[in-house]
């Protein structure tokens, strides 16, 4: 994350006291929209860990959803090598888009990886729904050793369709799905996996 020092070492000059922020979905890698930050602006997402803007056409500060409450809640920012423009990533409460899109480039296809965090958001939206509707919802309003004994029926499958050569991409598929709910189940979360398998690679 940018401190406050850094951030008094950013380029602000070069654009007229105004850099440009692309700001980027923290889970998924997409990215959801650009804007301005001026000082101000900065400092102000930085304390309130909200995004917040210097809107060039109303000409003051503006916090992303300040009026449809899609705030974009800040996980960190970085400079660039030249210190003039801004990765902000977050997480989007909301479409970013004023036209109701998730993002201000339409809604564009979701880096691979990104599919995981989706299917995750996606999966834990079913945890309150009807058990009778959703194969999802039944597995999480279940017994946790459900969840396991389908992880591990499915893990054998995915073993012996890698061995026979038959379906191994579908039994994966199956696999990595089983193996979200289970987490989410269990009270983890793709997001801790990857924060371990991170802090492994050291």
């Amino acid at each position: 994350m940018l401190t406050a020092d850094e951030a008094r070492t950013l380029d602000w000059d070069k654009g007229d006291g105004l850099l440009p922020a692309v700001v980027q979905d923290a889970r998924d890698g997409r990215v959801l929209m650009l804007g301005y930050m001026n000082a101000a602006a900065l400092e102000k997402t930085l304390s309130e860990r909200q995004v917040t803007f210097y809107s060039r056409s109303k000409q003051r500060l503006w916090t992303k959803g300040e009026t449809s409450g899609h705030v974009l809640e800040l996980v960190d920012v970085a400079g660039d090598c030249d210190r003039d423009t801004l990765l902000v990533q977050a997480i989007p409460h909301g479409p970013t888009c004023h036209l109701g899109t998730q993002t201000c480039f339409g809604d564009t296809h979701w880096p691979p990886v990104g599919l995981l965090a989706r299917l995750q958001a996606l999966i834990e939206s079913r945890r309150d729904g009807d058990p009778e509707q959703s194969y999802t919802t039944r597995l999480l309003q279940g017994e946790l050793a459900r969840c396991a004994q389908k992880v591990g029926e499915e893990g054998v499958e995915t073993a012996l369709a890698a061995v026979t050569g038959t379906k191994l991409d579908e039994e994966a598929a199956d696999l990595l799905y089983h193996l979200l709910v289970c987490l989410s189940a269990a009270g983890s979360s793709l997001d801790e996996v990857l924060a371990e398998l991170q802090r492994r690679r050291g």
